[in-house]
């Protein structure tokens, strides 16, 4: 029985000194002590807001961006759709991804960038019916561009069929400067 005294209270200790790690104050005695007696030392909270230190500039005038940039340029706010799309895009959330690209095409119906991103967000998300349909709406706005029969071939490689991409991939080869870059990522498919 003594011996399971002797454990109790040692545990007992032990924990005391551990809690006491959690204080702010390293005095053991100070475990005992009441907590309100610190509490009415704090100064009270003021009411009104502090004065401004000028760190935050006003609001621009109506009409004015600050950056200079007019209104209807698409993707230079970085809360527009275009911009979201391409952030959630960047971290893999190709859910998000594609709502705000979607979005954006929904609004600018003529962005080449957003037909694009908008594909690639239905490639990831293995929605090939979509990112077809997004493709082919990138082409008819721009006609065949190397980055875009690219990105289409590598979505062809995502679904397994090697022969399209590889037909995408030629697509693109004449009209890219450095054909090898293109054709290392379809030979490395391949070759697994």
């Amino acid at each position: 029985m003594g011996g399971r005294a002797g454990r109790v209270l040692i545990a007992t200790a032990a924990c005391l000194l551990w809690l006491n790690g959690c204080e702010t104050s390293t005095k053991l005695g100070d475990v005992f002590k009441s907590k309100s007696d610190t509490t009415a030392s704090l100064p009270p909270v003021p009411d009104a807001d502090p004065p401004t230190t000028g760190s935050i500039t006003a609001p621009p005038p109506e009409g004015i961006q600050p950056d200079a940039v007019p209104k209807g340029l698409f993707g230079k706010d970085p809360n527009d759709d275009l911009s979201l799309g391409k952030k959630f895009f960047r971290s893999a959330n190709f859910g998000l991804a594609e709502r705000h690209f979607r979005r954006a095409v929904e609004q600018h119906p003529r962005d080449l960038e957003s037909w694009v991103g908008l594909a690639a967000s239905y490639d990831r998300l293995r929605r090939w019916d979509f990112a077809d349909r997004a493709y082919e709406q990138a082409m008819k706005i721009s006609g065949p561009q190397a980055e875009i029969l690219n990105n289409w071939g590598y979505s062809f490689m995502l679904r397994g069929d090697y022969r399209r991409a590889l037909g995408r991939y030629n697509g693109s080869l004449g009209k890219r400067q450095y054909p090898d870059l293109v054709l290392s990522r379809l030979n490395s498919r391949w070759q697994r």
